[in-house]
């Protein structure tokens, strides 16, 4: 399980150094645009198993053709170095708007890799609504 929020430096070259405790979960991983601003730093085995459930949707709906495009089509695998580093795809940094401070954020099976100020102007709009997301979570379930 991932957890916790960390904040790091983006280095110049596109380079990431993963928090201490996100190092040896997956030996390698799938990045790739995000929803809500940033991107998805997802296990491999993982994003294979997400890829599994999206392919048992059926492909004659336009919006499920969309959504495995999005997140398959600029994902890329990337493996971390003997630092615990991994090197992050110009194109996804550019989608992120990722500057040289960030975010990194465990989201249960998945990171989630934020530009500093774009994650804490996410959190302004959603943490006034959290108790009527939790009771909006708890109606969908009944």
């Amino acid at each position: 399980m991932l957890l916790g929020k960390y904040y790091h430096t983006l280095e110049a070259n596109g380079r990431l150094s993963l928090p201490k405790s996100f190092r040896g979960v997956y030996p390698s991983w799938i990045v790739t645009r995000g929803l809500d601003g940033g991107l998805f730093l997802i296990g491999e085995e993982v994003f294979k198993q997400e890829l599994d459930q999206l392919s048992e949707r059926s492909l004659t709906k336009k919006r499920n053709r969309d959504f495995i495009r999005l997140m398959t089509n600029e994902a890329k695998p990337v493996t971390p170095d003997t630092a615990g580093r991994v090197q992050l795809p110009e194109y996804l940094i550019q989608f992120a708007g990722l500057k040289k401070e960030v975010v990194i954020v465990g989201s249960l099976n998945k990171i989630e890799i934020w530009d500093r100020d774009r994650y804490h102007t996410y959190l302004d709009t959603v943490e006034p609504e959290a108790e009527k997301i939790a009771e909006s979570l708890d109606e969908s379930a009944n």
